[in-house]
């Protein structure tokens, strides 16, 4: 059975070759393939959103928008936590999609599927959170009040990476606080980044026209972008697509959140647990292919363990199967294309031109590339100073900890880190001076959390947050009242 027979959910009787806009259409820029990268099949097909499409939609959305957010904030809270139940209920077809259509082993897409409830369940917590307050006036007959109003219509372009996830951690707070939303999910992953998010809130309830899933290419973001009824823009990408898409949005004035690239260290003191280090550093490269923005690309390594470091980093990449995700024990899938490949490929080959020597992996199979491990590399080589995206763990020595501190910070990116040592105040001392938006002690440089604050610094973002209490300050804006007078 494939993924769009007949009794599989989401029903592609529904959605095949179409965009949900105002319910489930024709689009009026045709159709587009989604084609699995572990096997090549073709899965599906999906509607192609042209500009006028996306225009339509954006009108749509801002006559839709204006009605849900007159409604109570706790009935908006509602329609998120029915969107979890059926997200719970279609867990297994879900997961289906997600492993077939990105490339990710099945315990990827249980922590996406996971991970995107508990960002409902925080963000529909958002409804009971204080949205405004009393301010002291200016005269003594004077009532001065303030509070957060929605900011109309959000357009969220959606990465192929965590497709799921980052669809459900930008569009259930923007709901919830009364928005509408223009989802352009990746043209990779348009089925779990975008069609089934779709079905989950109109099986949910949601409200006509506050939702429109709008896939296609660079086009279709760039009509979201410039629609002028779209207020605001959270782009999940490249930092080249990012620059792109701020210099677009700031002709319109429009509010962007950008949560870019990552060139991201993993330091281990000398003072470190070497298996426990050299564990979390496996995981923060290696899992999902390396395919992630908060994934290790740097693992500096005190000079005095590096040896032993390498070694168990070594062990961890040689124990990890590559192959079909579907198959038992695989703990690597593909990369998402050909390109993607070409590029890991270039950056260790580059880098071992330069002096760069492999110690584990290095070579792919199509889109199967392993787990790979590089040592003897300088700050001048590929491996170190660009963004892999790639299941490479570069290993790079050094003798005191500012050291570590000022080698870690040699990137224009600031999102993650780890910092791994015996002592927990001397690990705090070093990540306190490292440059990057999250930072984690003893664990993977690899997180998230449905509560917190998650974002860079410099190349990796403009400063902006997704996730917790800060989501109430992305998707709406102050709005001040005086009353001259008795109230």
């Amino acid at each position: 059975m494939t993924v769009t027979d007949e009794g599989t959910w989401p029903d592609a009787a529904e959605w095949t070759g179409k965009i949900y806009s105002g319910g489930w259409r024709q689009s009026e820029g045709g159709v587009q393939p989604v084609n699995e990268p572990a096997t090549g099949e073709r899965l599906a097909e999906v509607g192609v959103a042209a500009p006028a499409d996306v225009a339509r939609a954006g009108a749509q959305a801002a006559r839709a928008q204006r009605a849900w957010a007159g409604t109570a904030p706790q009935e908006r809270a509602e329609v998120l936590h029915r969107a979890a139940r059926v997200l719970r209920d279609h867990r297994g077809a879900i997961r289906e999609w997600i492993v077939r259509e990105s490339g990710g082993v099945p315990a990827k897409g249980d922590y996406e599927i996971a991970a995107a409830i508990a960002q409902l369940a925080q963000a529909a917590g958002l409804a009971s959170l204080p949205r405004g307050e009393i301010l002291s006036p200016s005269a003594p007959a004077e009532t001065s009040y303030a509070w957060r109003v929605p900011l109309g219509v959000v357009g969220v372009i959606n990465p192929w990476n965590a497709p799921l996830l980052f669809a459900v951690r930008a569009l259930a707070p923007a709901l919830v606080l009364g928005n509408a939303v223009l989802l352009k999910p990746d043209p990779h992953t348009p089925v779990s980044g975008g069609v089934v998010v779709a079905r989950l809130f109109e099986e949910a309830g949601l409200p006509g026209g506050l939702l429109h899933v709008l896939p296609g290419g660079s086009g279709t973001g760039e009509a979201v972008v410039a629609d002028p009824h779209v207020a605001m823009i959270v782009f999940t990408g490249s930092t080249e697509a990012g620059r792109a898409v701020a210099r677009a949005a700031g002709d319109g004035l429009k509010r962007v959140a950008l949560e870019l690239g990552g060139k991201n260290s993993i330091v281990v003191l000398d003072d470190a647990d070497i298996d426990s280090a050299a564990a979390a550093g496996a995981m923060s490269s290696f899992a999902y292919q390396g395919q992630a923005c908060v994934a290790a690309g740097r693992h500096l390594v005190h000079a005095d363990v590096v040896e032993p470091y390498t070694q168990a980093l070594i062990r961890q990449a040689d124990e990890l199967r590559v192959g079909d995700p579907r198959e038992e024990g695989v703990a690597l899938g593909p990369v998402i294309s050909e390109r993607q490949a070409a590029r890991i490929e270039r950056i260790v080959d580059e880098s071992v031109a330069a002096g760069a020597r492999v110690l584990a992996g290095g070579r792919r199979d199509g889109l199967f590339y392993p787990p790979t491990v590089v040592d003897r590399v300088e700050r001048t080589m590929p491996a170190f100073t660009e963004e892999i995206f790639g299941p490479v763990a570069p290993v790079v020595a050094f003798r005191t900890d500012d050291e570590a501190v000022e080698i870690a910070n040699d990137t224009a990116y600031g999102l993650t880190a780890a910092v791994h040592s015996g002592s927990t105040s001397r690990a705090a001392v070093v990540a306190e001076q490292l440059r990057t938006g999250m930072v984690h002690l003893n664990d993977v440089s690899a997180k998230n959390a449905a509560n917190a604050p998650f974002g860079g610094m410099g190349a990796s973002g403009n400063g902006s947050r997704i996730g917790g209490t800060a989501d109430l300050e992305q998707f709406t804006q102050w709005r001040w009242m005086t009353v001259l007078g008795s109230v």
